[in-house]
């Protein structure tokens, strides 16, 4: 006997939300971030060296090196897209912007994914809400589509998406992978062949950018779950059995090709090994996935009858065995927030599905934290801004210019009309929100969602150009081009793969490592261990006939210096 649904939802509260609105949010979500900065300090600028030389062939495809490098993290298909990417859009756009291109469209492919999958999902017998005896109850497909829209919304809530889906790196790259699989799994029983599509893409790309163990368990636990139902009609305990067999000959072919490459490496250490704190990884967990995580707990309490049924519900045990595998690697693996992230997809469907069981209450609760937390960060937003460029109030301008040593603030006036037209919507947003209007399921994740996307969209316009002088490694890298006189190469010795990719690219000069050819004429020195928290004296190179000239450091850490040095010039 099935368990009755905890989701009462009549066919008003499914109303469609505008897709021209749900575009135009995903749209202002995506481009900023994207377009108009430079590569940020960390895995964006050292992704963006190895993807250059790639392009320029100075490397080769299979094993690409920077100064010498591998790259950091395992996966070589990030550096390929981005390298294909500025290879075919030489010379009409600056390799920066090229390289982003392929991973704006895997940001929007995940969006979409999403979409369908948690409409896959909801169109699932177990996740129907419960007939009404005289009828009026909400119809499949448009309960299903109002359940997706609410999901997608959840998923543009979460805090920790903005950033890592802006860089142009593995996990992004892993994430759109892990959202294809959870599509393919979750649409299999009802569109097979875009879904073998979907899961055969996504397994494959997973392997590829440096997750295969990721890509197993995934698949074989959705397989385990399809062939638990023993209660299934016998079509569909046979398209059960069909897809199961498909989950697990992916598994097989993934691993294969994991086995080619050489690509299996063991990764899971106890945290303590890794230098974690429990309450660290809390902390994470409950500012990274807000406000999906609540909404997804409320989920498996109040779903926790079919949860426990001996008929496994798949709209609720596939995105939780997601979750699962990804809190696992988050909690056993560095970093913890980049393996968080490919969580959310599995976590804002977990989160769609509370939607149709939250009291009144705790809308309005969501609804009025969301208007307070968002309205604050605004306003805080804009005066800082407005500070920096007329000096009043006084003390924001003083304390930007303490954190960033030497910035002059910059106005730009297409910045200025794209954050003034989207709080002017905002505005617009919270007093739709607060009048009278037939109700929704996903009215209360649309402030949350709006709120995200705004001051993403703000921070990446008002503040671009001060988080550009300290994100970035241009200060630093062209003020050393400037003080060597752009020569057309230079010595290195001790730079990471940041400084490295950042000084080629920002300082247009040709590295070479102190002991090759040709000789150089400058030495660039990193003094430091730059990723260490504690900065570490690196051991010094025979520096016999070179005189140090200069020493640059970061705008915002001091303690990043890197020393120029010139070759003794022999006296007649």
């Amino acid at each position: 006997m099935n368990q009755p649904s905890p989701a009462i939802v009549p066919q008003s509260a499914v109303r469609r939300l505008p897709r021209w609105a749900l575009f135009l949010l995903c749209a202002a979500y995506i481009l900023p971030g994207f377009v108009g900065r430079n590569p940020w300090r960390g895995a964006d600028m050292a992704a963006l060296g190895y993807m250059q030389e790639l392009a320029g062939g100075h490397t080769p495809w299979m094993a690409p090196l920077l100064g010498g490098l591998a790259p950091e993290t395992d996966g070589l298909l990030p550096y390929w897209l981005g390298a294909w990417a500025i290879q075919l859009t030489t010379p009409w756009a600056a390799p920066e912007l090229a390289a982003r291109i392929p991973f704006v469209l895997l940001v929007a492919l995940t969006l979409l994914a999403t979409w369908y999958g948690i409409y896959a999902l909801a169109r699932s017998p177990g996740a129907q809400p419960v007939a009404f005896a005289f009828g009026g109850e909400a119809q499949p497909a448009d309960y299903a589509r109002a359940m997706a829209d609410g999901g997608l919304l959840a998923l543009l809530a979460c805090l920790g998406l903005a950033q890592p889906t802006h860089e142009t790196t593995s996990y992004l790259v892993q994430l759109c992978c892990t959202t294809l699989v959870f599509y393919g799994l979750a649409t299999g029983p009802q569109s097979k062949t875009l879904a073998a599509t979907a899961l055969a893409a996504g397994m494959v790309g997973l392997v590829l950018s440096g997750a295969p163990t990721l890509a197993l368990l995934y698949a074989l636990g959705a397989a385990a779950l399809y062939l638990s139902d023993t209660h299934a009609e016998p079509s569909e305990r046979r398209h059960a059995v069909q897809w199961s067999v498909l989950a697990l000959a992916s598994a097989l072919i993934a691993a294969a090709l994991t086995w080619w490459l050489d690509a299996w490496r063991w990764k899971l250490a106890w945290p303590q090994e890794l230098g974690k704190d429990w309450l660290d990884l809390a902390r994470l967990l409950v500012w990274f996935a807000w406000p999906a995580w609540p909404l997804a707990l409320w989920t498996l309490w109040r779903w926790r009858r079919q949860i426990l049924h001996r008929r496994p519900h798949l709209h609720l045990l596939l995105p939780l065995w997601f979750v699962l595998v990804t809190l696992g690697c988050a909690v056993g693996t560095l970093p913890s927030d980049r393996a968080l992230l490919l969580s959310l997809p599995a976590l804002a469907a977990l989160a769609a599905f509370a939607l149709p069981t939250l009291r009144r209450s705790m809308s309005a609760l969501i609804d009025w934290f969301t208007l307070l937390f968002f309205s604050a960060s605004v306003i805080a937003i804009w005066v800082i801004w407005v500070s920096t460029q007329t000096g009043v109030p006084a003390k924001p301008a003083a304390n930007v210019a303490k954190l960033a040593r030497g910035f002059e603030p910059q106005f730009s006036a297409i910045a200025f009309a794209v954050a003034l037209a989207a709080t002017l919507a905002w505005c617009a947003l919270v007093w739709w929100r607060a009048g009278r209007h037939r109700s929704a399921i996903w009215k209360s994740l649309v402030l949350p969602a709006a709120g995200t996307t705004l001051c993403w969209l703000l921070l990446t316009t008002l503040w671009l150009p001060m988080l550009d002088y300290v994100r970035s490694d241009v200060p630093q890298m062209r003020t050393l081009a400037r003080l060597a006189g752009q020569p057309t190469c230079m010595h290195m010795y001790g730079l990471d793969r940041t400084q490295m990719a950042a000084l080629q690219f920002h300082g247009q000069l040709r590295l070479v490592p102190l002991d090759d050819t040709p000789r150089c004429d400058w030495l660039v020195h990193a003094p430091y261990a730059s990723s260490a928290n504690a900065r570490k004296p690196m051991p010094l190179p025979d520096l016999t006939g070179w005189t140090l000239l200069h020493r640059v450091d970061r705008p915002r850490e001091r303690g990043d210096v890197l020393e120029l040095y010139r070759r003794h010039v022999p006296q007649d």
